[in-house]
């Protein structure tokens, strides 16, 4: 067991020494606020050094100055500003404005010396709308105002699956201090998991970036989503800060930020309260840090769902450090089907807080979402190289460190370090550990058997 906890011990060390010399470019970005009291910036692991050169490959790039250079420092002095009502909108949150904003975003994003494209502080009222590049030049999307979005589905019967969506841009900024509001309650009201017996049907995403690169997002709030409210799929070298996402507790699969096959993303000093995952990884995912997240109320941060319907799954570099969730119904969570493949590994979670968390700790590699029993099957996604460090706070089950893996392809690498997780009024609490190789080191309660 001694050498077991040195070998991860040397396994760690090198994410931990990487990310002690992480540039914090983004300092400069107006924060929600978040109390970093209990996780003072001199807090340093007792994990010593090592030599683990898949790891050094695996993570040798992530955040450095040459992936991120122009991210976080898009300019808003640009030669070109262009307000949306010049171009017809009322702003009156009645009439539709959806055209305005279209031809707006055309002008701006043909300006070859830069533009500034402003909605200022208004309501205006959106149907399903795509804002399209490549564009000619930086571009700054500055919402100081509210968008709203129809709440007539009829609108989007050409494509269900997206209101507002960013695709194909580079060197983009969207901020504001502005809000973004779904008008989620007519999807919410007609979903399956609402009215059971309803078909079930996906509901459009209210904020959707594909295949964009050097992005930043900041200072918005996206409240009330159809179905997730933020998602980054197919990016690149994205940064996402100051976010407050909103939406009623029993809103269905209403994630708060969703991330899909993209490297290279910071999401930061965020407050996200929804009816699903706060934030939710699924495949394709490589080098992520998540740092300052409040979450509450929702389902915690999840890795996952992977493998489904025997698919191949792979995410890689991700980190969470510095988050506090309350009264949600899992923590630090990573969860897989049977009959899938491929790896989920290089995960840390760091200096975390919970209070009165249903589920802190948990790794289920039998995860099934559907009414009928899942079938045993005998391959699964590997996990592997998971590290828990500095997680405290209270659990509301027994039960607060949960690893259910696969009895094929069992979790491997699994690292517990000074873990103290209490039930109300300071009751021990239990941890369930199945075909799991771990180790623990410092003061850890609950223990494995």
């Amino acid at each position: 067991m001694a050498q077991q906890i040195r070998n991860l011990r040397q396994h760690f060390s090198i994410i931990l020494l990487f990310f002690v010399i992480i540039p914090c470019y983004s300092s400069s970005i107006s924060r929600v606020p978040y109390d970093s009291r209990a996780y003072p910036a001199s807090y340093s692991s007792t994990i010593v050094d090592g030599e683990f050169k898949d790891l050094i490959e695996e993570l040798g790039n992530v955040f450095s100055l040459k992936s991120f250079d122009g991210v976080g420092t898009i300019s808003t002095s640009a030669k070109t500003v262009l307000n949306v009502d010049d171009f017809g909108a009322k702003g009156d949150g009645i009439h539709d404005d959806t055209q305005a904003f279209q031809k707006a975003w055309k002008v701006a994003c043909s300006s070859t010396y830069g533009a500034v494209l402003v909605v200022p502080k208004k309501n205006y009222h959106l149907k399903p709308v795509k804002f399209l590049g490549p564009c000619k030049s930086d571009l700054t999307m500055q919402i100081s105002g509210n968008i709203e979005a129809s709440t007539d589905r009829s609108d989007y019967s050409q494509d269900g699956r997206h209101w507002l969506i960013f695709e194909s841009v580079q060197n983009l900024l969207v901020e504001g201090g502005g809000t973004i509001n779904g008008n989620g309650k007519i999807w919410w009201q007609n979903s399956c998991k609402i009215n059971t017996a309803l078909p079930c049907k996906d509901a459009p995403t209210a904020l959707t970036f594909h295949q964009c690169k050097n992005l930043v997002v900041k200072n918005l709030k996206v409240q009330d989503a159809q179905q997730i409210h933020v998602s980054f799929v197919n990016c690149m070298n994205v940064l996402a800060a100051g976010l407050t996402v909103a939406a009623p507790e029993t809103s269905p699969n209403t994630d708060g930020i969703h991330v899909a096959n993209t490297r290279n993303i910071q999401i930061s000093n965020c407050v996200i309260g929804t009816g699903d995952d706060c934030i939710s990884i699924v495949s394709g995912s490589q080098k992520l840090q998540a740092t300052g997240i409040t979450c509450g109320p929702g389902h915690g941060i999840s890795i996952g769902s992977l493998g489904s319907g025997n698919s191949e799954a792979h995410v890689s570099g991700i980190t969470v450090n510095g988050a506090k969730l309350s009264g949600t119904t899992n923590g630090l969570r990573i969860k897989t089907w049977q009959g899938g493949s491929g790896i989920a590994s290089n995960i840390k979670f760091q200096n975390v807080e919970m209070n009165n968390v249903a589920n802190p700790i948990i790794i289920d590699q039998n995860y099934c979402a559907q009414d009928k029993p899942c079938k045993e099957q005998g391959t699964a996604v590997q996990v592997k190289y998971v590290l828990y460090e500095n997680i405290q706070g209270t659990s509301a089950s027994d039960v607060a460190i949960n690893f259910d893996c696969s009895i094929n392809f069992p979790c491997q690498g699994v690292l517990l370090q000074n873990i103290n997780l209490k039930g109300e009024g300071g009751k021990n609490t239990k941890a369930s550990c199945n075909n799991v190789k771990l180790a623990d080191t410092g003061n850890v309660s609950p223990r494995c058997p």
